[in-house]
């Protein structure tokens, strides 16, 4: 297969795994739909540079490391299950409260904010540099092309970056932002169960070597 066959089912591979639900969709909606369209891109732009680190990691085969030394993979494990539980302890605090006043990923407007939110939720699931690591030993050759290795970084940004845009633009529009202060407090316990949910599996998952 060519350089770029290779590429394009590795991306079509990657575009299925970031529609996937996860923390990642519910932090990037609920802070486009919390806060303004523009902190939205920004925690897309969050997502892509997360999904770049783990994809650079993953090449640079620190996956071998992890396999070699699973303390660290639970340890990373029960680290990034804590801090989406945080999150969600953060998102139901803050339900009853005005929008102005919310809690860690609601309230003023502040991109760079976002931008950071996003980032570390990505990079709080270790899971994801595994997934990356076993599309690229499934589908990359022995030897990997040195274009390749520049194309797949940027793909992967695109990928990540690209789907969240669409996400923010979905949830920021004035419908959704109508029925979110309608119903403030049940979204944002319903967001906050959720990511305390996939927070716990994580931690259980790294607990149990799985």
């Amino acid at each position: 297969m060519s350089s770029l066959g290779i590429f394009i089912s590795i991306i079509s591979a990657l575009v299925i795994g970031a529609m996937s639900p996860g923390p990642s969709f519910v932090v990037v909606s609920r802070i486009a739909i919390s806060r303004s369209r523009f902190d939205g891109l920004a925690a897309a732009l969050g997502m892509g540079v997360g999904g770049v680190t783990f994809a650079v990691l993953a090449l640079a085969g620190l996956t071998a490391l992890l396999s070699q030394f699973e303390w660290l993979y639970l340890v990373l494990k029960i680290a990034g299950g804590a801090y989406l539980i945080y999150i969600a302890l953060a998102i139901w605090k803050g339900a009853s409260e005005p929008l102005a006043l919310s809690g860690d990923i609601a309230g003023k407007s502040t991109p760079a904010r976002s931008f950071t939110a996003a980032l570390l939720t990505q990079l709080s699931n270790p899971k994801a540099i595994v997934v990356y690591a076993s599309i690229f030993a499934a589908l990359l050759p022995k030897t990997v092309p040195v274009e390749l290795l520049l194309a797949l970084p940027v793909g992967v940004f695109l990928v990540e970056a690209g789907w969240y845009a669409i996400v923010a633009l979905a949830f920021s529009a004035q419908h959704p932002r109508k029925v979110y202060i309608a119903a403030k407090a049940w979204i944002d316990r319903a967001a906050g169960a959720v990511m305390a949910g996939l927070g716990l599996r994580l931690i259980l998952s790294g607990l149990s070597g799985k």
